[in-house]
C-alpha cells in the first residue's frame, strides 16, 4: 500500500476501529473513515466513493454478508472482510458475492496489511479478466455483425467473401467510419427491408 488510498472501514465495536485505523495508519498515510451503522454504509460509500472497503464482523450472517457486499459494491473496489467465525455457506456467499478477501480468525493488528495487499492484487487480477472477457465480447459481437453484412453483400452482389470484405473496408474508408459501423448500418437497413 504505497500509495494514499481513500478507505472506509466498517466496525460497529470502538476498540476495533481504533486498532484497526491504527493499523492503517502505520501502513501509510491514507484517507480513512469509520462507519458504525452497518444500515449506513451503501449511501457512505456513494458519498465517499473509497478505493477500498474493509468490513469486520463478529458474528455475521448470510443476510448480513449478502447485504454488505451489495452495499460496497465489490466490482467496483476491493472489498476485504474479517469475520470472527464463518461456516461454508457464509464463505460461499462472500466469495460468489465478489469479495476480493475474506479472512476467518482472530484479526490481528499485524494482519491487516498482508490481506490488503492481498485483496487489492486479487481485485486488480479478478478486473483485468473482466475488462479481457468484456473486451472478447465485444470482439465477437463485432466479428458476428461484420460476417454479417458480408453475407448480405455476397447474396446481394453474387461476390466472394474477400470482396465482400473488400467493399466494406473501402466504404469504411470513403466515409471515414470503421468497419463494424459500416457493417451495422448494412445490417441494420437490411433488417429494416425484410
Amino acid at each position: 500500500m504505497s500509495e494514499k488510498l481513500s478507505i472506509i472501514v466498517v466496525e460497529p465495536d470502538r476498540d476495533r476501529a481504533i486498532m484497526i485505523v491504527d493499523s492503517l495508519r502505520e501502513a501509510g498515510d491514507n484517507d480513512i473513515h469509520v462507519i458504525s451503522e452497518v444500515s449506513s454504509v451503501a449511501r457512505r460509500i456513494l458519498d465517499i466513493a473509497p478505493d477500498l472497503v474493509i468490513v469486520d464482523l463478529t458474528s455475521p450472517t448470510r443476510d448480513m454478508i449478502e447485504e454488505l457486499t451489495l452495499a460496497t459494491s465489490p466490482l467496483d473496489r476491493p472489498v476485504a472482510v474479517f469475520v470472527d467465525k464463518s461456516g461454508e455457506t457464509l464463505t460461499k456467499a462472500a466469495i460468489e458475492a465478489g469479495v476480493s478477501a475474506y479472512v476467518v480468525g482472530d484479526l490481528r493488528p499485524e494482519r491487516i496489511r498482508p490481506v490488503i495487499s492481498a485483496a487489492v492484487a486479487r481485485f486488480n487480477m479478478f478486473r483485468r479478466m473482466r475488462d479481457e472477457l468484456a473486451e472478447t465480447k465485444r470482439a465477437l459481437e463485432e466479428r458476428k455483425i461484420i460476417d454479417r453484412a458480408k453475407g448480405l453483400l455476397m447474396k446481394a452482389r453474387g461476390i466472394s467473401e474477400d470482396e465482400a470484405y473488400a467493399l466494406l473496408r473501402k466504404a469504411a474508408m470513403d466515409q471515414g467510419k470503421k468497419i463494424r459501423d459500416v457493417a451495422a448500418a448494412l445490417v441494420t437497413a437490411a433488417d429494416l427491408l425484410s
